[in-house]
């Protein structure tokens, strides 16, 4: 059976004496085992990353620039390979996958300006004689821990800006999909990466608490659900170090009553079934202002709701394929039972869902819920699969409500055509990142991703300008070359610009 190792100073290393499975969710069988890395493990990536960082710190930005558009290059030419690995341990379609791998090649597109984007500000004569100008400069050593949805993309947004502004970098991707992350490392050394720079470390809570824990890592990213998110943000912080950590979602989906229905329609069958809904920028809630729009979006909603296709992960046909594990399925199986049992009104039963061929698949069904109330489990929580639920609001009052008062500031998005609802929404409303007539509002690479409330803690978002902030720090110079003619005497005061 395949071993799936870790990267370390260039090359595959093993180690450790506990595996994981790696599943195939299309069939349910374990198609691989992963090495489940220790403390001593992390310790050969921090020492081969305190060897060549300094380096490579040194290497000017144009030239890690160049290492950026050769990997760029090189992720390209592999796209279907990524693709086809990708989907075969996650379970999204290739289509999906590809996507996956191209909104993580942009956040690449962006850290190839590194060297503009480095330069640092300069004040000639700040006073007599004296300059002052301010630097940029890398962290040292970083560590991305990335959730199982996005096994490329979220590796990319981190080790991207990560790496161009001059640091070393571990990646500790989820152990349930770890392939693409080694991969795409392979791709990084064939580019030109010094070995070191970059290592992928496999492992479970034991790998993460050692990350986090390491004295020589200065800065961690991380992605999952929020009470972890949490965790990795108090311990991390608690340790002296920089931590980004994005946590959870229920993105809402504002449906005003002049919008296009059909439009919208076509934007919830992907913005809240795609990937299975394994997205946390999902749309998993509805929100149609007035009983006449929710009624007329419900009856539009559920033809195209039993027209999606369930297939497997390379039906080319297929909106979307399995979830990852048979215990998330479970998990969301689980969650369809609960919101039964609240009171919510099931309107299409995505659960027993059985491909030919593939029955012992992890598929979900699409399944939506109507009438669904604030103070239901299934409201308040992320169940992170195709499951839509209509609440529905009276008025705009109560629209721009919802999404403000939810525990997750995710994503959320407006669906209208008066410009005034849509400014005000989008002004007043208390979420991190906001859409308007479009349902997944990721910004794009050279902007900055992050959510609030209990959706990120910490400080700093994701990628663009935001991400370079968190990957360096700032350094300032003030700086005075005296004339010949000074006598040289010495001053015991702070010196002022006066």
């Amino acid at each position: 059976m395949r071993i799936i190792d870790h990267f370390i100073a260039g090359g595959s290393a093993s180690g450790g004496s506990r595996q994981g499975d790696v599943f195939d969710p299309n069939s349910g069988q374990v198609q691989a085992k992963v090495s489940l890395g220790t403390q001593a493990e992390l310790e050969k990536a921090v020492a081969a990353a305190r060897a060549a960082q300094p380096a490579w710190a040194a290497t000017n930005p144009q030239r890690r620039a160049r290492v950026m558009f050769k990997f760029k290059e090189l992720v390209e030419k592999n796209m279907d390979e990524l693709a086809h690995l990708l989907s075969s341990e996650h379970g999204k379609v290739i289509a999906d996958a590809k996507g996956d791998i191209q909104r993580g090649l942009e956040v690449i597109e962006f850290a190839c300006g590194i060297p503009h984007v480095l330069k640092g500000e300069y004040t000639q004569g700040a006073g007599p004689g004296i300059d002052v100008w301010s630097m940029r400069q890398p962290i040292g050593i970083g560590a991305g821990i990335t959730p199982f949805n996005f096994p490329a993309m979220i590796p990319l947004w981190m080790s991207g800006v990560a790496l161009a502004c001059g640091n070393a970098f571990i990646i500790k991707p989820s152990e349930r999909d770890p392939s693409v992350p080694v991969r795409l490392a392979e791709l990084f050394k064939e580019a030109g990466l010094p070995d070191g720079v970059l290592s992928v470390v496999h492992g479970d809570k034991e790998m993460v608490d050692a990350i986090l824990d390491h004295p020589d890592i200065a800065a961690v990213s991380f992605v999952g659900s929020s009470d972890i998110a949490h965790y990795v943000y108090q311990r991390g912080v608690a340790a002296g170090k920089r931590v980004q950590a994005m946590g959870g979602a229920k993105n809402h989906g504002i449906v005003m009553p002049d919008a296009d229905l059909d439009q919208v329609v076509n934007d919830l069958a992907g913005a809240a079934f795609g990937s299975a809904g394994e997205r946390c920028m999902a749309l998993p809630v509805v929100v149609p202002v007035g009983e006449d729009t929710a009624d007329r979006l419900r009856q539009k909603l559920i033809p195209a709701i039993e027209a999606l296709r369930v297939g497997v992960s390379t039906d080319a046909e297929a909106h979307y394929g399995p979830v990852v594990t048979a215990a998330h399925k479970a998990k969301i199986e689980n969650y369809i039972q609960m919101g039964i049992d609240e009171g919510a009104e099931l309107v299409v039963d995505g659960r027993g869902f059985k491909l030919q061929g593939h029955e012992e698949g992890f598929f979900v069904g699409p399944t939506l819920f109507d009438r669904v109330t604030t103070d239901m489990t299934t409201y308040k929580e992320e169940i992170f699969g195709p499951v839509l639920q209509i609440v529905r609001a009276k008025d705009f009052e109560e629209a721009v409500a919802l999404p403000s008062k939810h525990q997750y500031g995710n994503g959320v998005a407006i669906f209208t055509r008066n410009g005034h609802a849509a400014r005000e929404f989008a002004a007043r409303v208390n979420v991190g990142m906001v859409g308007v007539n479009v349902p997944i509002p990721v910004p794009v690479a050279y902007h900055t991703f992050g959510g609030w409330k209990r959706s990120a803690f910490g400080d700093t978002n994701q990628h663009g300008m935001e991400g370079v902030k968190f990957w360096t720090r700032i350094k300032t110079v003030t700086g005075r070359w005296p004339d010949g003619g000074a006598d040289g005497s010495s001053a015991f005061v702070i010196p002022t610009m006066g």
